[in-house]
């Protein structure tokens, strides 16, 4: 029997790590349809409004305007559908991980594992070229699922190996 089913504070933990992960993919869900909404509109439109709502003037905020219009150019339908696509996949993924993880399934431990730290090295490298406290805490709490994740599998494979009916001393 999975260690997680039988110990409570296993299943608290496991089923934290479940929310979090479902909680990203809804922020990505989100974003993904708030980005696919944009399609067919008036890119021009829509950042021009943006930079009046946030008070940019093009005349003294140069630099910074000449970023944003520069992003705004490389925004294209056929860019938006590739961005939609990757974050279809990615929210399917957080879900199905959360899924498992919430019904304690030792698979959703292992993707749980395996993608938290396929995302580490990139963390790190972003961290270092831009450090910010959010960058820090993205880190930690990912490391920390890694870790968890990588100890509850090596404590299932534990208990597995160890004899069922330890031999009494005679």
């Amino acid at each position: 029997m999975h260690p997680s089913i039988q110990d409570p504070g296993h299943i608290k933990g496991v089923r934290t790590v479940a929310t979090i992960e479902l909680t990203k993919g809804i922020i990505v869900a989100l974003a993904g349809l708030g980005l696919l909404s944009m399609r067919h509109k008036d890119i021009w439109g829509l950042a021009e409004s943006f930079l009046e709502f946030l008070h940019v003037s093009p005349h003294h905020h140069h630099r910074l305007f000449g970023v944003f219009v520069a992003l705004v150019y490389r925004v294209r339908d056929v860019r938006l559908w590739q961005i939609a696509t990757l974050a279809a996949i990615y929210v399917t993924l957080r879900f199905v991980e959360a899924y498992g993880l919430w019904r304690i399934r030792p698979w959703a431990e292992w993707l749980a594992f395996v993608s938290g730290a396929i995302y580490i090295p990139f963390e790190a490298a972003d961290l270092l070229r831009h450090p910010t406290w959010f960058r820090v805490l993205v880190i930690v709490v990912n490391l920390l699922i890694v870790l968890y994740m990588l100890m509850l599998r090596l404590e299932a494979a534990k208990k597995r190996c160890a004899p069922q009916h330890p031999a009494e001393s005679v």
